[in-house]
């Protein structure tokens, strides 16, 4: 099965506009009571979150889940920095890549694979604003192309 194939829960859009990804890296969570509840609901949020290498292990932040509504009180904090499993050779030649300037690691996607919830994450380098501007001019081509091309198949 190829990387990010299962349920999309969530997807991070503004992670391709703002950086070019390089590579892609599956990753588990380590998640806390009912928040793989809210997680099957599509009660997440990956705008604004990252990923981070601690102290050899990497982790999740701000990658907001929402409470279940019947977790009463076992419910979890919507933020908590989450622990991504990932293997030893894996983490180790992301903390060589984001030690060079400008790389980051962003979350791209989170699925379901086989019952178990997972993190697509992205070896990023930030774009700059020509770069961006690039890419939208490309797309807009492309749209006039497809819009020409569906025109003239109606004739």
């Amino acid at each position: 099965m190829p990387k990010g194939e299962g349920k999309v829960v969530a997807q991070n859009k503004k992670a391709y506009h703002d950086y070019f990804i390089e590579e892609t890296y599956e990753a588990g969570i380590v998640l806390q009571g009912t928040e793989i509840k809210s997680i099957r609901a599509g009660k997440c949020n990956l705008k604004d979150s990252y990923a981070r290498i601690h102290n050899g292990e990497m982790y999740l932040y701000s990658f907001h889940i929402s409470p279940y509504e019947q977790g009463n009180r076992y419910n979890h904090d919507p933020l908590r920095t989450r622990k991504l499993l990932l293997h030893r050779k894996q983490i180790n030649t992301l903390i060589g890549e984001t030690k060079e300037a400008g790389y980051a690691l962003v979350p791209l996607k989170v699925y379901l694979k086989n019952g178990f919830a997972k993190v697509l994450i992205g070896l990023a380098k930030g774009k700059k604003k020509y770069d961006k501007r690039e890419d939208l001019k490309k797309k807009e081509a492309k749209r006039e192309i497809e819009r020409v091309f569906r025109e003239k198949q109606k004739m």
